[in-house]
């Protein structure tokens, strides 16, 4: 276990709306600001930063900020699932003595500021680009949709995945955001009619299927769980652990295409927590589309590979369930800032402070992360009084 914790979280709202006229650099500074007036500091006393990989660099953020003493910086390329990764990062530079406070932030102009992207450029935006270049552009490949999709193609046609389980990620994503004020999608209901009304994108993905575009940003502060100066809000690192499939920059040429990042990531970090998925009160898992829900619930361990139709059934995954999941309404139905909101909720659901969508007494909670062609992150989270 880490001796590590975060003590702050703060967002931007939550927008999809053309010409905001605010760049990613002063997202991110509102976010950062938020966190540090959760957390209880001021945020001059920020002197490490886990910069995102795209948005800002962590001097543009030192600046923006006023942070005058800054002794340690890092920048985790993977994707979607690097925020998860960068909270190990941060716990590594507590402990290392290189920080005392490390600020996290991620924010994205996803709508207004992306959407007039040329195609040829997405090779720029990925570690991989090469690959994505030569090999999967020029036979029309240039979406990341359509790479997912191979893998929910193969999980189909091996274990017989439907619009059920697809359905049953999105449906629960969108109940959730009704009682989440802050997500793009509240006040607007879902049915599995409608889901199934939407239209198909690349096979199995239909748009309800893709997580949302928007504007805003995220930040989490993480420091010392011992020092009293971080006050007593305090959610504990349990463990974070990353992965990488193999090959990291090729889908199609893997041993096996199910087999991820996470597949790596989370026995190393059950075992560095102690505990198992089975002592998860909830998850938040990185619904960039619908059946990387589905994969990473079985190579997470929450249920056996080819298990996830029959986990995902019957409300399993809502609230009030075995396992609720993405409480804040996710990638799908609350924003899409690259996943810290996912962290961002499990804080608050740990801290008891979700309010209507609050899971009774939750003690334990995971965060996953997914980038790229299959990254994976994942961080073991334990409600601050946990320890006695």
């Amino acid at each position: 276990m880490t001796a590590a914790a975060i003590f702050g979280v703060g967002e931007t709202p939550y927008v999809r709306k053309p010409g905001s006229g605010r760049t990613e650099l002063e997202l991110l500074a509102e976010a950062s600001l938020a966190a540090a007036s959760d957390g209880g500091i001021d945020v001059h006393a920020v002197d490490g930063i886990v910069a995102p990989f795209i948005g800002a660099s962590a001097e543009e953020l030192a600046a923006i900020l006023g942070l005058t003493d800054l002794s340690f910086a890092a920048t985790v390329q993977m994707g979607g699932a690097s925020p998860v990764a960068s909270l190990g990062v941060a716990a590594m530079a507590i402990a290392a003595g290189q920080a005392r406070r490390v600020l996290i932030a991620y924010g994205i102009n996803g709508y207004s500021g992306r959407r007039a992207r040329q195609v040829v450029d997405i090779a720029d935006q990925f570690a991989f680009g090469n690959t994505l270049r030569d090999y999967y552009l020029p036979f029309g490949a240039s979406a990341p949709p359509q790479w997912y999709a191979l893998m929910a193609r193969l999980h189909s046609e091996r274990y017989g995945t439907g619009p059920e389980a697809l359905g049953a990620v999105a449906l629960a994503c969108r109940r959730h955001a009704q009682l989440n004020p802050r997500a793009v999608m509240y006040g607007r209901k879902l049915t599995y009619e409608d889901y199934l009304a939407s239209p198909m994108i690349t096979d199995p993905y239909r748009l309800l299927d893709c997580c949302l575009e928007t504007d805003g940003a995220a930040a989490v502060l993480v420091g010392a769980a011992d020092d009293p100066a971080n006050g007593t809000r305090r959610v504990h690192l349990a463990a974070v652990a990353q992965g990488r499939p193999f090959p990291a920059d090729d889908i199609v040429n893997r041993p096996d295409l199910l087999t991820i990042g996470l597949t790596h990531a989370a026995p190393r970090a059950w075992e560095a927590a102690g505990v198992g998925p089975e002592d998860m009160d909830f998850a938040q898992i990185y619904d960039c589309f619908t059946f990387e829900v589905l994969q990473q619930l079985e190579e997470a361990g929450f249920c056996e590979r080819g298990g996830a139709d029959a986990f995902v059934a019957g409300g399993n995954i809502e609230l009030g369930g075995q396992l609720p999941i993405n409480t804040a309404g996710g990638l799908l139905s609350e924003a899409h800032v690259i996943g810290l909101n996912h962290v961002v909720e499990a804080v608050r659901q740990l801290r008891q402070e979700a309010g209507d969508r609050q899971v009774p007494a939750a003690r334990w909670g995971a965060v996953t992360g997914w980038g790229d062609f299959g990254d994976g992150s994942i961080a073991v989270l334990e409600r601050g009084d946990g320890r006695g």
